[in-house]
């Protein structure tokens, strides 16, 4: 296993970022295509069209050839949100990253190097709500690339964010993820983090029934001080 260097991000390590960042949305894509075929809805549409194409036509053929033009239609659904997702991140925080999480006090970019590559990031933003009790600091963009993972970064990254929240004077992390993002979701809980609900984040991911859950991880009350 080679060893890695977790440290704040630097201007030079842009394009590693964007591209370790691109990567790991996008390879969501697949599996979100395998949900899709398995929704209900998507299920009546492939079996019960082409039936009713071939009750009122009496062709098979026609009837094939919906269901194999129908594939392409649901795999274009699948990867929008994600595409979408990119395309959002590349136009705003991920644009200037010193801009967005170096440029004030509490908050923060870092990446995982190994052999002088980058190979992992996390960043982390105040949220400013008039309505918390709490001072909470917001997790964004953990991604590990996939011929570093099992090697505990992700675990690290994470525990550099918490760290951060506590020497900042923070009692809350917060995060989203997705039901897609399996080994995320056992990350976070395993860690501690408590899962606080879930929504849609855009009309796309609703389309294809993914849904974002968030977690929230109260550093006063974690015991030992945490992970």
């Amino acid at each position: 296993m080679a060893p890695y260097l977790i440290r704040k991000y630097q201007e030079s390590d842009h394009k590693w970022v964007v591209d370790l960042l691109s990567r790991g949305i996008t390879e969501h894509i697949p599996a979100t295509f395998r949900h899709v075929l398995k929704l209900p809805r998507t299920l009546v549409l492939l079996l019960g069209g082409p039936l009713a194409l071939l009750l009122v036509s009496g062709s098979w053929l026609l009837a094939l050839t919906f269901s194999l033009g129908l594939l392409p239609v649901l795999w274009f659904l699948a990867a929008r949100p994600w595409r979408q997702y990119v395309d959002v991140m590349l136009r705003t925080d991920m644009a200037d990253i010193t801009k967005s999480y170096l440029s004030e006090p509490g908050s923060c970019f870092w990446v995982a190097e190994s052999e002088k590559k980058v190979v992992g990031t996390v960043g982390a933003l105040p949220v400013d709500h008039l309505t918390l009790q709490e001072k909470r600091l917001q997790l964004f963009h953990l991604s590990v690339s996939s011929e570093h993972r099992g090697q505990g970064i992700a675990k690290a990254l994470v525990r550099t964010v918490l760290q951060f929240a506590r020497d900042q004077g923070y009692g809350e992390v917060v995060l989203d993820t997705t039901t897609m993002q399996v080994s995320a979701l056992g990350l976070y809980q395993g860690m501690g983090f408590r899962n606080t609900g879930q929504s849609f984040h855009s009309i796309d991911f609703r389309l294809v029934a993914v849904h974002t859950i968030h977690f929230i991880y109260h550093l006063l009350y974690a015991q030992g001080g945490g992970p």
